[in-house]
């Protein structure tokens, strides 16, 4: 008991202090969840071991209630029994006198003695020392039975509040528990709000990052255009992709203008996002693969385009990187046959990348096969 109200006192101290906000704050409360989890445990340990003991008081207090009322009725008993012979004694003594006694042996005791006065007095002398010799053992009886009975009662006052201080210390200890777990449930949702938070960062660290470099890409491309465009007044762009699988595609000399549709199919992909990567899905709200989101989107914006991402490669105006603007689709693949993106500006796309993914918007890539970028209509 002691223990547990030492560790009643530590706890205020120990998730009082203020949380630090650093950069190693996730380990900091990842720690503190562990600590409270430990402890969690060691009073569930306390808890258990009183329980234990709370039971046990339990059973010696239904003893020494056995034990008493066992006494109780033993004084009863004898009581009656006294009462019983008394009456007995008196009766017998009543019949026998009156009947000159000649046929009970008590009374016979007297019977050489002629003076009546003298035989009843000394009779109802006898009779009632007999009944006092057993109202003396019967006093004697019930002292050693209050003496007894008085020793029962401080055991089971002393058991009482042994059972009550139990009782009290394991309140305290089940309230210590609640208390814990609120804390433990506050500090893992505190992890897990910088958890997701940390993961936010970094996802936006790594869109800034694909939008920034292909920006760079674009403005390389556009200043490479242009340098083309002055010394030979033609327009050849070639479109490369990063890393291992780069392709050259060439691009329209005079690009198509943005279809009018195409700021209402950013909003339609847009409002798809956080819906699951399907494959072969077409469905809003239930499931898209890469084309299947790319078609729906334009079709929503009243623009008819293929379904694959091969045949809408196909079926679009090759542009140069350099001119790229949002509702232009990115393709990926020999043929864009392996997958289909849309760009919504800033260096950034929306897709439905893969299984077990959802519609989103990243930084544009310019690896991973990129083949060039499609215009629609």
């Amino acid at each position: 008991m002691v223990a547990l109200m030492t560790t009643l006192g530590l706890t205020g101290a120990l998730f009082s202090s203020t949380r630090p906000a650093s950069a190693d704050q996730i380990t900091t409360e990842k720690a503190q969840a562990a600590a409270i989890t430990a402890k969690i445990q060691a009073t569930q340990g306390q808890i258990q071991a009183l329980t234990g003991q709370v039971q046990a008081a339990d059973y010696r207090l239904s003893q020494l209630d056995s034990q008493i009322a066992a006494n109780q009725a033993q004084v009863a008993k004898d009581q009656t029994e006294v009462a019983k012979d008394q009456s007995q004694l008196r009766t017998q003594a009543i019949s026998d006198y009156t009947s000159s006694g000649t046929s009970n042996q008590i009374t016979q005791m007297f019977s050489g003695n002629p003076n009546t006065s003298d035989v009843r007095s000394e009779y109802s002398s006898i009779a009632t020392g007999n009944v006092t010799t057993t109202i003396d053992r019967l006093h004697t009886a019930q002292t050693q039975l209050q003496a007894t009975q008085g020793v029962l009662k401080q055991q089971q006052t002393q058991a009482q509040s042994t059972k009550d201080s139990l009782s009290t210390a394991q309140s305290q200890a089940n309230a210590l528990v609640a208390q814990d777990r609120q804390t433990l449930t506050s500090v893992n949702a505190s992890i897990q709000t910088l958890v997701a938070q940390q993961q936010q960062a970094q996802e936006a660290a790594a869109k800034a990052a694909a939008a920034a470099a292909f920006n760079q890409r674009v403005a390389a491309a556009q200043k490479s255009q242009a340098a083309s465009q002055s010394s030979s007044g033609a327009s050849n762009g070639a479109n490369s992709g990063g890393g291992s699988a780069t392709a050259t595609v060439t691009a329209a000399s005079n690009p198509p203008p943005v279809p009018s549709g195409a700021a209402g199919a950013i909003e339609a992909a847009k409002s798809q996002i956080g819906v699951p990567y399907v494959w072969g899905g077409e469905s809003p709200g239930s499931g898209f693969d890469c084309s299947g989101l790319t078609q729906w989107s334009y079709a929503r914006a009243g623009i008819s385009i293929p379904r694959t991402s091969g045949a809408q490669y196909a079926a679009t105006t090759h542009i140069s990187l350099a001119d790229i603007a949002p509702g232009d689709l990115l393709f990926y693949g020999p043929g864009g046959s392996d997958h289909v993106a849309m760009y919504v500006g800033g260096g950034e796309m929306i897709e439905a990348p893969q299984t077990g993914s959802f519609v989103h918007i990243t930084g544009v890539r310019t690896n991973y096969g990129f083949v060039g970028v499609g215009r629609v209509g």
